[in-house]
């Protein structure tokens, strides 16, 4: 009987383009979870030094193959070169981004309080910091085939932490996972990584028996909320359990006050449908929930809102399963009481995955008995509200990435602002959701359903989900790590309750 392969598809046109890999076998799997578990034995104590080494030569070689990367993206996702060549470029960043945050090393938390008495009594030398957890089951993400996939930010992260990282390639772009996952590899391996650093497996069975596996230490995963569902029932199945960190479904809720709705009828529409569409819907931070005051300001911003999607041509989503997913999703949206479509764009013609962008509209006081959650795609409702009610409105929203407020100067908008802060992650102001940037301060989770944790999955306190405390109490200098040795002042450190900075000669990356 022949190996079931994964087959890369033109999202364009539906069509069968090539056959790239073969579905990996139990078999299989278990010679890349062991090269894995082998490789954290070294990994783990290769020096920061070394980890920063390896994630800069990793972004070099992304960078240098960026013409290749990019093309196959196009030819196999649908998305725009620009939207790709972007992509490509924050993939760079963030993990050059990692690379510095491990030579700065704060993300260790080191900490020593040295032995002498207190008012407890007398203490022990004491000296804590984290460590790498062990390997990471990584699930990419459809709609991020670089940012959030096989060189992604999970992967990234995993491999600063000191953790090696197996890959499981999404269906929808097998082929770029593949070449993206074997420049990675060639990095690696110039570089003197361990084998095992980085791996790569196909298919569903893979990924069932991969979050099992007892190699294993914890999960990132960027999709749907049935899929982190059916991944969560999977590790509950463990003898072992082992954390599961997933982005999985988000409404970002905007709300325009009545000032603002008056004052930036056109530009807020404007850039609303260029966020509901950008992409073609398909971004995790997509404003999926408007809320418009009662009056003439929001029913002329509804009217521009309905025009310019109105205008918007089919937009191609990335597979076969979301095209269907949207539609069943719209389909269910269009039985609610009270919804109805005031736009839709672009019709889709023949073959492939485009469908047609909309904006729905109904009254908000509607809306808090349909627990409405995302659509997946380029549609977006627009909910009309009278101030005796938003509070109540907001109080029923699910958890979400992202809450936008566009409001005007003067205008008191502290207890809006305080509704929404248990509803997000990320709080904007007077502008939209869409676009996160990769810095020190970003946070990219959010309440349930969002994510199903506290930590981020973008930015540098993402290593956070790859690492674990440990205390050593009494250690002899020479089985401590060289950062919690008295010695040691490269790196920020808590001594004795006392914050120390790093030195001069740290900040010029010297180790």
């Amino acid at each position: 009987m022949p190996a079931e392969t994964t087959v890369s598809i033109d999202p364009t046109t539906g069509a069968e383009v090539e056959e790239v890999a073969t579905v990996t076998s139990v078999q299989e799997l278990e010679e890349v979870c062991r090269s894995a578990a082998e490789a954290f034995i070294e990994l783990k104590d290769r020096d920061r030094a070394f980890r920063g080494g390896l994630l800069r030569a990793m972004a070099d070689a992304l960078e240098d193959r960026r013409a290749d990367i990019v093309a196959l993206g196009v030819r196999e996702t649908g998305l725009l070169p620009a939207r790709l060549d972007g992509e490509l470029t924050r993939t760079v960043h963030q993990a050059r981004l990692f690379a510095d945050v491990v030579d700065e090393g704060s993300y260790l938390e080191a900490t020593i309080d040295h032995a002498g008495d207190t008012p407890m009594g007398p203490r022990p030398d004491l000296r804590r910091m984290l460590v790498p957890t062990g390997p990471v089951a990584v699930f990419g993400a459809s709609n991020f085939p670089l940012a959030f996939s096989v060189p992604g930010g999970d992967t990234m992260s995993a491999l600063a932490a000191g953790c090696p990282a197996v890959v499981k390639a999404h269906d929808s772009h097998p082929a770029l996972s593949v070449l993206v996952h074997d420049i990675l590899n060639a990095a690696a391996y110039a570089v003197g990584a361990p084998a095992g650093t980085i791996g790569l497996v196909h298919g569903r069975q893979a990924a069932a028996h991969l979050v099992r596996h007892p190699a294993v230490s914890a999960v990132g995963f960027t999709g749907s909320l049935d899929g982190g569902r059916a991944l969560m029932r999977l590790i509950e199945q463990r003898p072992t359990p082992i954390p599961f960190f997933g982005e999985l479904a988000s409404l970002n809720p905007v709300v325009v006050t009545q000032a603002a709705a008056s004052s930036r009828t056109k530009t807020f529409a404007e850039g609303l449908v260029t966020s509901l569409t950008g992409s073609g819907g398909q971004l995790c931070t997509k404003p999926g929930l408007v809320l418009v005051p009662y009056g003439p300001a929001g029913d002329e911003l509804v009217e521009v809102a309905a025009e310019l999607v109105a205008a918007q041509p089919a937009a191609t989503l990335l597979s076969a399963r979301i095209r269907d997913g949207y539609e069943q999703t719209s389909a269910e949206l269009r039985r609610i009481p009270g919804l109805s479509v005031a736009a839709e764009g672009g019709q889709p013609a023949g073959s492939g995955f485009a469908v047609a962008p909309r904006l729905l509209t109904m009254k908000a006081s509607e809306l808090m008995e349909s627990q409405i959650g995302e659509c997946f795609g380029p549609t977006t409702i627009i909910a009309r509200y009278s101030e005796a009610e938003l509070v109540d409105i907001i109080r029923t929203l699910p958890g979400s990435l992202t809450a936008t407020v566009h409001s005007e100067p003067g205008e008191d908008i502290r207890p809006l602002v305080q509704e929404l802060l248990p509803k997000a992650g990320r709080l904007l102001f007077d502008g939209f959701p869409t676009g996160v940037s990769v810095s020190w301060a970003q946070h990219h989770g959010g309440p349930w359903p969002a994510t199903n944790t506290q930590h981020t999955s973008v930015g540098p306190t993402a290593i956070r989900r790859f690492l674990r405390p440990v205390t050593w109490q009494s250690a002899p200098a020479d089985v401590l790590p060289r950062e919690l040795r008295d010695t040691y002042t490269s790196i920020p450190r808590r001594v004795d309750g006392h914050l120390t900075l790093e030195t001069a000669t740290a900040r010029k990356g010297v180790r």
